[in-house]
């Protein structure tokens, strides 16, 4: 992953409210949650949800499927993963374990 690439997800997940929502979107796996399901968890008008949501899309985060007449939002775990080896990856080089 490319440090530009890495910085656009942790500025995406620097919001309180993208965090919650991407948190449920972790928490509901591979079925995912539409717009409903995630208002139902959080307090935030719709409007706002959405603004948070496409934010997530554009960083990479989470993807949307359509789904019949619904929009099914799902967490990218193939990006979420790359994120965790990004920060890993030099963990602790050099550095003895106590």
């Amino acid at each position: 992953m490319k440090d530009e690439t890495a910085a656009s997800v942790f500025a995406s997940l620097g919001n309180p409210a993208r965090l919650a929502v991407l948190r449920l979107l972790v928490r509901a796996g591979t079925d995912g949650m539409n717009v409903g399901q995630l208002q139902k968890h959080l307090d935030i008008p719709a409007s706002t949800l959405a603004h948070h949501i496409s934010h997530l899309v554009r960083a990479g985060t989470i993807r949307q499927e359509r789904q019949g007449r619904e929009v099914i939002n799902i967490a990218d775990f193939e990006t979420l993963g790359q994120v965790a080896t990004f920060l890993t990856a030099d963990c602790c080089a050099g550095v003895p374990l106590r």
